[in-house]
């Protein structure tokens, strides 16, 4: 069960994270990779992407980026870690990586803090006119 209705109890912050998701969409769930017809088998990849042969080194390095990011508090997104992002990204493109990373974070903190529970969106069903 959910803590809090955090959307309801902070409505501006809430719609301010929505806002910051609009300026970065990068395909970040399962169901927005298949619908880029990403394959299966780099979707599963991603969760051992250090020993998979599945991405290419810009890949490689924005995932490695992400970890560094996510897990802050170990890494402290050292010299080395932005060297090797920095040899990929650069500018605007390093930015919006950090700001998606970040993106992705937020929510993620909130789900956990608010003991939140994921629920997907359902498809759409049409109906064809009779």
């Amino acid at each position: 069960m959910a803590r809090l209705p955090y959307p309801k109890l902070a409505p501006e912050a809430y719609e301010k994270l929505l806002a910051a998701g609009h300026y970065i969409t990068t395909g970040m769930h399962t169901a927005e990779l298949k619908k880029h017809h990403e394959p299966q088998t780099r979707i599963d990849a991603i969760a051992e992407w250090q020993s998979s042969g599945a991405f290419t080194p810009r890949e490689r390095a924005a995932l490695a980026w992400t970890d560094a990011i996510t897990n802050i508090q170990s890494t402290h997104a050292s010299d080395a870690d932005y060297a090797a992002v920095n040899e990929f990204f650069s500018g605007k493109d390093l930015v919006d990586l950090t700001v998606a990373i970040a993106q992705i974070n937020s929510w993620n903190r909130l789900a956990i803090a608010f003991a939140v529970e994921w629920k997907p969106l359902k498809p759409i069903e049409t109906t064809e006119a009779k």
